[in-house]
């Protein structure tokens, strides 16, 4: 391959050997099976100009089996199990119907038990749906209750707050001085 200077490959000789590569692959997939249609179709057309000194050949092909087997090795058996037996159909009919319906059964037991497994799980879930509900209850409650105490206490520290106040004002009135002690009290 020609290097250029940078020393990489020339772009055009790389197209060139990807595209001879490209060809030897088609060759070498298309090659065999055309080379034997050409072969196949000139083996017929030499013998369609042989043809007519050739008599037409008198077979009868629905008669003769597919594949032949050698009389020495023939087993007389092997050939009455391809004639058709109408008891063996039958049996065999009933067989496969009575696996079919065996089968139809398991499935169905299969599917009972399945479905018994999906009640058992769904009423588990509403048990515990039920559960949780009713703690969830319990907590709104609970919640309800504190909210009502806390109203209540609030409401009971402003009633504390307005008579602090009250009581406050009235001490100041009568002479109350904050952070005074006093010793004595009059009572009047």
């Amino acid at each position: 391959m020609a290097l250029n200077r940078a020393g990489s490959c020339n772009p055009a000789v790389v197209k060139i050997g990807i595209t001879f590569l490209g060809l030897c692959l088609v060759g070498y997939l298309l090659g065999p099976p055309l080379y034997w249609h050409v072969l196949e179709g000139l083996a017929a057309v030499r013998r369609s100009s042989s043809a007519a000194s050739c008599p037409p050949c008198n077979c009868d092909c629905d008669t003769q089996p597919l594949l032949s087997i050698p009389q020495a090795l023939s087993n007389g058996s092997f050939t009455d199990c391809a004639k058709h037996d109408p008891e063996v159909t039958g049996d065999t009919e009933k067989n496969f119907a009575e696996l079919l319906s065996e089968e139809l059964r398991l499935r169905e037991s299969e599917a009972l038990e399945s479905q018994q497994r999906a009640d058992m799980a769904l009423l588990e879930a509403k048990k515990l749906t039920s559960q949780y509900q009713k703690e969830a209850d319990k907590c709104n409650s609970g919640m309800e209750t504190c909210e009502e105490a806390r109203e209540k206490a609030e409401g009971a520290l402003l009633l504390q707050k307005k008579q602090t106040q009250m009581w406050e004002l009235r001490a100041r009135q009568k002479g109350w001085k904050e952070g005074r002690n006093v010793k004595s009290v009059n009572t009047m």
